[in-house]
């Protein structure tokens, strides 16, 4: 009766990897283990991983083994495995932060498997935890040297997108339609170089979030020299591109201002590199209309 069930899952499964083969474009499958428990997990693991019409993530909780499968063109196995850490559950290349693995429910939390093995011995168990402590303290170390150089690396990445978006404000702010298009071009051609796996994990989750629309946005600034309809769409890309230097940063302080009298009377957002007032949204007719509600350092 067991080995009828097991096949009868083995077809389903391969029923339900043909399904979504047929829907993600350049597919490629891959089997990796990643850790928990029960249902709960599963339901958990492949609601983090998956991507509409992009990954498809199959995991078996007797096995602890998932199958990705994923459009190859669109993502890969690390964004994947990153998403899922992010909810709470390690793989074989990325530990879930402690935040994460805690908000599990009880049933939900795996035994995390320990580092250094321990023997039966007391005098080797001894030189065994010394050992996991220098271990440790070596691990922290090089994780402190590479935070640095990680961050470096996504501060580089988004440099030309944060550069662009500011002349284009500034653009805004002379009410020149002609040069906001061309600086918007230039925002787009920045936005489509960002390479996401070279990103923080933290930055990588929140441009996933926001890429779609800068992208949408940039292109549709770019795409006419009418100021009023630039404006319009800039309210909307100042919101994401928000959304990104506040988890980003920028080399400098950033001043997030706002103006009441924008959009006709609710108000509207932008960002700044100078604290002084200059507004996007009216130029030379109320330059001065808004103030600094943040700096972002």
């Amino acid at each position: 009766m067991k080995s009828i069930k097991k096949i009868l899952m083995a077809i389903l499964l391969l029923l339900s990897i043909t399904i979504v083969n047929a829907q993600i474009k350049n597919t490629k499958t891959e089997t990796v283990k990643i850790y928990g428990n029960c249902g709960m997990c599963e339901a958990t693991i492949e609601k983090a991983g998956n991507l509409r019409k992009v990954a498809q993530v199959d995991w078996d909780k007797d096995t602890k083994m998932a199958t990705l499968t994923y459009d190859s063109a669109k993502t890969n196995q690390d964004e994947i495995l990153k998403r899922i850490a992010l909810a709470g559950y390690d793989s074989e290349k990325f530990l879930a932060p402690d935040a994460a693995y805690n908000s599990l429910a009880g049933c939900c939390q795996y035994e995390r498997e320990a580092k250094v093995s321990v023997t039966g011995d007391a005098k080797t168990n001894q030189s065994d935890s010394e050992q996991a402590k220098k271990m440790a303290g070596m691990k922290n170390h090089e994780n402190n040297a590479e935070t640095p150089k990680k961050d470096q690396v996504a501060q580089n990445q988004l440099k030309p997108v944060f550069e662009n978006y500011f002349l284009l404000k500034d653009a805004l702010v002379k009410t020149d339609g002609k040069v906001a298009s061309s600086v918007a071009k230039d925002l787009l051609t920045s936005l489509n170089g960002v390479k996401m796996d070279k990103l923080a994990m933290d930055v990588h989750m929140v441009w996933m979030k926001v890429m779609k629309d800068l992208t949408a946005d940039a292109k549709s600034i770019s795409e006419t020299q009418d100021i009023n309809k630039q404006r319009m769409v800039f309210m909307s890309l100042s919101k994401n591109m928000y959304d990104l230097i506040k988890v980003a940063k920028y080399e400098t302080p950033v001043f997030y201002q706002f103006c009441p009298m924008a959009n006709g009377g609710k108000g509207a957002n932008w960002l700044s590199k100078d604290n002084g007032i200059k507004n996007p949204y009216y130029g030379s007719q109320m330059l001065s209309c808004g103030k600094t509600v943040e700096t972002i350092k």
